[in-house]
């Protein structure tokens, strides 16, 4: 439920900005990224009010079981977090229903639902995807750490503060790729482009589309072993 949330409104966002004839047309990046962030707020609180710890992103999943040593959810959690992308894309593309046939760039169609690069070049793409994603899980961790609240953070506000870290990301580091730092993010929004019926959609562009999978788990996991290294 909550990483569904996060597409309905992350995907939701661009879609506001980039599709023809949306009253938030060209309204710019920073819209764009403050969407995002209000997104991930809204997706961990969805999650925790069923109980979830409200990853949404298996590269936290990934970072948390190996700072916990406890992988006993990796494989649900992931299993859920990609069912819940896909649905929000396609709750995403039934919101904009009329606009798809509107827009005829179909690289800003492919755009709504999944990240690409400014410059392609595969390196620096995956460095950067690398760096984003460690970024958010060391962020993540020093909000949650006792070194900044010994007795625990103020009830309801870690969703609030993580929000402004994504947002932070995107103003910074989101305009080489779009930040995915999310494989589900990415992965789950390309298979609904593949498969749904839109208008003049082209491409999924499936030739980029294993950086921003491997690459966020990558620095989730790189991040997590400095972690534990400066900890220990």
């Amino acid at each position: 439920m909550g990483t569904m949330l996060l597409i309905l409104l992350g995907d939701g966002v661009v879609a506001n900005v980039l599709l023809k004839q949306s009253k938030g047309e060209n309204s710019g990046w920073i819209v764009i990224t403050a969407g995002w962030g209000f997104a991930v707020m809204a997706g961990v609180y969805l999650a925790g009010a069923f109980g979830a710890p409200g990853h949404l992103n298996p590269a936290v999943t990934v970072a948390m079981a190996m700072l916990s040593g406890d992988c006993s959810n990796v494989g649900p959690f992931i299993a859920a977090q990609f069912i819940g992308a896909i649905i929000g894309a396609v709750l995403v593309w039934l919101q904009y229903l009329p606009h798809w046939e509107k827009t005829e760039n179909p690289g800003l169609k492919l755009a709504v639902f999944s990240t690409g690069p400014a410059i392609r070049n595969v390196g620096a793409n995956f460095i950067s995807e690398f760096i984003g994603t460690a970024v958010l899980i060391i962020g993540v961790w020093a909000i949650f750490s006792p070194g900044v609240a010994a007795n625990g953070l103020a009830a309801g506000s870690g969703p609030f503060i993580v929000g402004f870290l994504i947002w932070s990301i995107g103003l910074s580091l989101g305009g080489s790729t779009g930040y995915a730092i999310n494989p589900a993010r990415d992965l789950g929004p390309r298979i609904a482009h593949a498969i749904l019926p839109i208008a003049g959609k082209g491409g999924s562009d499936w030739g980029y589309s294993w950086i921003p999978v491997v690459a966020p788990v990558a620095g989730a996991a790189a991040a997590a072993l400095l972690i534990k290294a400066l900890t220990a």
